[in-house]
């Protein structure tokens, strides 16, 4: 493995760290801020900085992002996201261990089936771990960020649930990290000039949609489950990015293939016990982007 992609992993794995804190103080400073109105985004935006709690949270999670995009100009993104799915593990211990958030039996039981999952998946890394393999096609990433960011905007469409703003967010993140990994590919050329490249500005969009739609789910559900399927959402989306839209190379091999194809379904199968996350009684309404 290429010691500029190690770098990257080292990256990655502090990306998963912040991005649980971030997520944990974003996740009180909602509940400590008006209610959030996707008709008025700016508005609602303002509301939540009005809480010193969730503007830290919000620090925290802009320099994990910084972190993550290091992590994916050096590394391949299946690898990048899969250590940063390794997050939803230090979830539980950083919730119930630094912030006193009750941690239920199945969400441990849950988490523990998602490092299973991403253990095996480490074990059978392959070839795949040599270079950062950010060459992509035109019409595949267009598709690819366009069907992610259109099923979150469809999610959030629905109206009020925990459980679909949570997936509906990280969904958004979704197509924003995958536009993250193709920019990051012209940056030997562009230099600076990739913040003026179209995909930037759907990196901000994305971005800045997931971060209303996430508030929003963490306002209305409880923060282990809200942040589970929100990770597990962003995380499973992106890490397919990988073979679909940068055309990362799978292990050789029936049995390789199978192993792999097992450990994703460990990582689905451990999001699926985590208990969704029941709304709030007497949450204020949330209003679609209708």
């Amino acid at each position: 493995m290429a010691f500029s992609v190690q770098i990257g992993l080292v990256l990655a794995l502090l990306t998963a760290f912040g991005s649980v804190a971030g997520f944990l103080l974003k996740f009180r400073g909602a509940r400590e801020a008006a209610a959030v109105d996707m008709r008025r985004p700016v508005r609602s935006t303002i509301a939540l900085f009005s809480s010193p709690v969730y503007t830290i949270g919000i620090l925290v999670a802009l320099g994990s992002w910084g972190l993550h995009v290091g992590a994916l100009a050096l590394a391949p993104i299946s690898l990048v996201q899969t250590v940063i799915a390794g997050g939803l593990v230090l979830l539980t211990v950083v919730a119930d261990g630094l912030f006193g958030i009750p941690v239920t039996r199945r969400e441990w039981v849950g988490v523990s089936l998602v490092a299973a999952g991403l253990a095996v998946l480490a074990a059978t890394l392959g070839r795949d771990g040599h270079d950062a393999a950010g060459h992509y096609g035109a019409a595949q990433l267009t598709i690819y960020v366009a069907a992610a960011g259109c099923a979150g905007l469809l999610l959030t469409a629905r109206g009020p649930g925990a459980s679909r703003l949570a997936v509906s967010a990280g969904l958004l993140w979704a197509a924003s990290d995958t536009s993250i990994k193709a920019l990051s590919s012209h940056l030997h050329t562009l230099g600076a000039g990739v913040l003026l490249h179209p995909l930037a500005l759907v990196i901000l969009v994305a971005s800045l949609l997931g971060l209303l739609v996430s508030a929003r789910s963490l306002q209305i559900g409880e923060a282990v489950p809200v942040i589970a399927l929100t990770s597990a959402a962003a995380n499973l989306t992106t890490i397919a990015a990988g073979p679909i839209v940068f055309a990362e190379p799978l292990p050789g091999g029936h049995l390789a293939v199978a192993i792999r194809l097992m450990a994703f379904a460990l990582v689905v199968l451990g999001a699926a016990l985590t208990p969704p996350p029941l709304d709030r009684r007497g949450a204020a309404p949330v209003h679609s982007l209708e």
